[in-house]
């Protein structure tokens, strides 16, 4: 695409298996496990302000997610936390996004890589937020995957895998092409899940209902939107959600760290219309994560 400038030729540093480098110098072997196998964790992460949003909680996940998968990751929680802060810093960031990896590496090339080392790099870019608050409460539009989230016993579905992801490629690019702006994705039994990489609410005659994320990631936004929520005195019911509920529900609202809190205005054939309670944890949300 004209303009967008590649990944892999930008100026700045990313800290890589213990040390900063130069940003073009970052590179794995074509014959990476994590590649050929999907054997790879990651995080993303706002920074606001030159913090990022829930640092802790976010390394924390990493390290689970390796343990899931069977990969013991390199560094403590604390450590990967002191070097996002100090590849932070070395790219100049104030608003923008942080993604750390951990990978296994190309010691052995098969499906069984228990000699392969596990590396971790942590990059970030400048990424402000996508929409005024005006323009968020226009909502967005979203089709109905094809795909299904798995079941437990079928992927590791409580870690944040990257393999675990293609689908949700898949189901946006169909939505983006149809002229949606993302995709609404159902799990094994045909309920409600989350978005492609968001969770979703919904508000039925006042209260705050969201699918229970038993076979998708109970997001770090997510949890911090339910405690504002309670907050201010909503109810909070998670629960199972069939889609033919969705015609009952007043509104809708995706959660993520990219997404923030981004109003829904179209599911499908389901309509919804962005009101007072997704405006106010809207501006609760950025008012948290800028304290």
């Amino acid at each position: 695409m004209a303009g967008v400038i590649p990944f892999d030729d930008r100026d700045g540093f990313i800290w890589f298996d213990g040390k900063l480098i130069p940003w073009r110098d970052a590179k794995v072997h074509v014959l990476t496990h994590g590649l050929h196998y999907g054997s790879s964790v990651f995080e993303g992460e706002r920074v606001y302000g030159g913090t990022v949003f829930k640092l802790a909680e976010h390394s924390e996940r990493l390290v689970r997610s390796g343990e899931i998968l069977g990969m013991t990751v390199p560094y403590s929680a604390d450590e990967i936390n002191a070097a996002t802060n100090e590849t932070i810093k070395a790219n100049n960031i104030v608003d923008g996004y942080v993604r750390p990896i951990a990978w296994r590496g190309s010691e052995m090339m098969g499906v069984a890589a228990q000699a392969n080392r596990i590396h971790l790099a942590i990059a970030c870019w400048v990424w402000p937020s996508y929409w005024s608050p005006e323009a968020r409460m226009r909502g967005i539009r979203l089709n109905i995957s094809d795909w299904r989230r798995p079941h437990p016993q079928t992927a590791p579905t409580a870690s944040k895998a990257a393999g675990l992801y293609m689908i949700c490629t898949m189901s946006k690019h169909k939505a983006e092409a149809a002229g949606y702006e993302d995709s609404l994705m159902l799990d094994y039994r045909g309920q409600v899940a989350e978005a492609t990489g968001a969770n979703i609410f919904f508000v039925f005659d006042g209260e705050l209902h969201t699918p229970t994320p038993d076979c998708f990631l109970d997001g770090i936004t997510r949890r911090t939107v339910i405690d504002i929520a309670k907050k201010r005195g909503l109810k909070v019911v998670e629960r199972a959600i069939m889609p033919e509920e969705l015609s009952k529900a007043s509104e809708c609202f995706l959660t993520g760290t990219a997404a923030e809190v981004t109003p829904v205005r179209e599911i499908g054939p389901y309509s919804f219309t962005p009101g007072e309670i997704s405006k106010a944890l809207i501006s609760d949300y950025d008012t948290l994560v800028r304290s």
